[in-house]
């Protein structure tokens, strides 16, 4: 540190990069550790980014980033829909489905890309700017068990009814990029969504993943 610079400041950014080397948060515990100082500024810090959306907490009261530092570049979104595109235009044409790329806000899951499928006769019509509780739909659940036990069950996960009446909807999450959270998905009118769908969506799911490293 100099004379020219900012204590309070300099801890911010580094809570803010060492919550972005992390996928599953840290606890203020943990912060105060990596940091060297007390609990008591590091609650005064998350305060402070959690008021901008920098940073969120979840109930577990661990830290996350938070979807602010993409608003910061008024460029991330469109970077972020422009790297996942390919990835969804195929799944959304192989499936016959309604596509999408789903991020973590807060408690919601934000649509930020939607492609449809331009064969099919009709489509669950599914919008870019859609928010829903993370506990709902299979664009939050994948999420939710991604953060819980990301190496287990099938890499998917199936929903029928839950945002729409007579929908179907399959999703898997991003795994392994630094401080992004969110899935790939497909909405359906089906009662059940085939197998097939399933692992088209982690392949789709990957596929994005690699192209946001």
């Amino acid at each position: 540190m100099t004379a020219e610079t900012s204590q309070t400041l300099d801890r911010g950014l580094r809570v803010l990069k060492l919550l972005a080397d992390t996928d599953h948060g840290l606890t203020v515990t943990e912060l105060s550790g990596r940091l060297g100082v007390n609990r008591t500024v590091v609650y005064r810090l998350l305060a402070t980014l959690e008021q901008h959306a920098l940073v969120r907490r979840d109930l577990g009261g661990r830290a996350r980033v938070g979807l602010g530092v993409l608003r910061l570049g008024r460029q991330v979104h469109p970077l972020v829909r422009e790297a996942a595109l390919p990835a969804l235009r195929s799944l959304a044409e192989d499936i016959g489905a309604t596509a999408h790329l789903t991020l973590v806000d807060g408690t919601e899951a934000l649509a930020v890309a939607v492609v449809e499928p331009t064969w099919t006769d009709y489509h669950v019509a599914y919008r870019a700017g859609f928010r829903h509780p993370l506990e709902r739909g299979a664009a939050g659940k994948a999420i939710l068990a991604a953060r819980h036990s990301p190496a287990d069950g099938p890499g998917y996960t199936l929903t029928h009814g839950e945002l729409e009446a007579g929908a179907s909807g399959a999703a898997a999450p991003l795994l392994g990029v630094t401080g992004v959270e969110g899935s790939v998905g497909v909405v359906m009118l089906t009662d059940a969504v085939p197998e097939r769908v399933g692992h088209r969506v982690v392949e789709a799911a990957r596929e994005v993943a690699d192209a946001l490293r």
